[in-house]
């Protein structure tokens, strides 16, 4: 059950964007610095490009703007 709760599912059909939960509140900064990371790279594994078809990455919190990452 608790493999189910911590895992993301990624959908990518014909959309230009997508929006994945990586982290909660009562992470301590590394976690959310791994587990960015981990998605981000199993996402750009799921394209057929590539890092090639990614144009722009934004990391953002719930309330806060959106920071440019790649």
């Amino acid at each position: 059950m608790d493999d189910i709760k911590c895992s993301i599912k990624f959908q990518l059909k014909k959309v230009l964007c997508l929006g994945v939960g990586v982290a909660h509140v009562g992470m301590d900064e590394r976690a959310i610095y791994v587990n960015t990371q981990m998605a981000v790279n199993f996402l750009v594994s799921l394209l057929k490009k590539n890092w090639q078809n990614v144009k722009c990455l934004n990391l953002k919190t719930t309330m806060g703007k959106p920071v440019r990452i790649f």
